[in-house]
């Protein structure tokens, strides 16, 4: 324990820095001994829950960072990296984890998964649990955490968030709010006025960004945004398809769509197929399997697991070598794959009619 103290000892004296923490500052506020706070920051057994708990809450609290140097003394060093993503039946998030987990196998790393399941109390529980473990570093898609929780993390280990952002952590995403503008423009020079947009119901910036996005393009060009147009519902499937099935059979419904997530997507079209709706051009944000199979094929906005996750892997191990380096805000292209359904044009009776021609 002498090495972990004069290790934390050199490091917070460290130029620009704020001194941090000990662990008998930790053992301290905890009410335990030292040992104990270094059981259980280094994720060891043999601690009560309740124990547990409080020594994490004190380590929280505090912002003590257990100082690697001197674990690697003891353990010979931890290469576990840590995922947090929303479901793993998610196609993007599935996708995503693939990707990671083949970066992190090919460079003999362990790498261990945790879902919130849209929920904000899991997603906390979720990140103080893989806190427990030797993380050397944490990448995850944050649903109610804010900047400042994920501070307390990255003052313990590097953290990179992947397609959601938070001022002040490394991130990397995609450019949601242009890439759904760019989508509903070209609904609109297909000759399309009706334009739904389907979401889903939690406010995350991705999702408002699309929105964003897809009200942006309407006004400039001065077509009035329709709020009934505007679904945006739970994430389990059946809600989403009753959803969807509701709006698309309207008797004045939208002639174009543009599904915000690959979950909504593969709703709608549940619902497209249930009630026999044909002639709707549709656009999904996110592509999933069997989309090029479907007829017509499904138009989407690739936002590319593979070149997410490779881009906040690569991050995350710049900032394993070097913990000091600046937050990076990452930005990753996104491309439109045409496969048919994005590039059906209205029906002429429908262009007559928003028009004021009589058909």
């Amino acid at each position: 324990m002498n090495a972990e103290r004069a290790a934390e000892s050199s490091a917070s004296r460290r130029v620009g820095r704020q001194a941090r923490s000990r662990i008998t500052d930790v053992a301290a506020r905890a009410g335990v001994s030292i040992k104990t706070v270094s059981r259980v920051a280094n994720g060891e057994p043999g601690v009560r829950d309740e124990t547990r708990e409080r020594v994490l809450a004190a380590i929280n609290e505090l912002g003590f960072v257990p100082n690697s140097t001197a674990r690697s003394l003891k353990t010979g060093g931890h290469d576990v990296i840590g995922v947090v993503i929303d479901s793993i039946s998610d196609p993007f998030f599935a996708s995503l984890v693939s990707v990671i987990e083949d970066l992190t196998l090919a460079r003999d790393m362990s790498v261990v998964f945790a879902s919130t399941g849209f929920d904000a109390t899991r997603e906390r529980d979720q990140l103080q649990r893989l806190a427990g473990h030797q993380l050397c570093g944490l990448i995850v898609a944050p649903v109610a955490v804010t900047a400042e929780e994920l501070q307390v993390y990255r003052r313990r280990f590097p953290v990179v968030a992947a397609d959601r952002a938070r001022e002040g952590i490394d991130s990397v995403v995609v450019d949601d709010f242009g890439a759904a503008r760019e989508v509903t423009q070209q609904f609109i020079a297909l000759g399309h006025r009706r334009i739904a947009f389907i979401g889903e119901e939690a406010a995350y910036p991705t999702n408002s960004a699309r929105l964003a996005g897809f009200r942006a393009a309407l006004g400039e060009a001065g077509i009035s945004v329709d709020d009934s147009l505007i679904v945006q519902h739970e994430h389990d499937r059946a809600s989403m398809a009753a959803a969807s099935a509701q709006l698309l059979q309207r008797a004045d419904a939208p002639t174009a769509v543009l599904s915000a997530t690959s979950r909504a997507s593969i709703a709608t079209i549940d619902a497209m197929r249930a009630g026999g709706v044909e002639g709707i051009a549709f656009i999904s944000f996110g592509d999933f399997e069997t989309a090029d199979v479907l007829t017509p094929g499904v138009t989407c906005v690739d936002q590319d697991p593979h070149l997410i996750g490779t881009a906040a892997f690569r991050r995350l191990l710049e900032l394993i070598d070097d913990p000091e380096s600046e937050p990076q805000h990452i930005v990753v292209d996104t491309t439109l794959i045409q496969r048919g359904s994005g590039e059906i044009r209205p029906r002429e009776s429908v262009i007559d009619e928003h028009m004021g021609v009589a058909s």
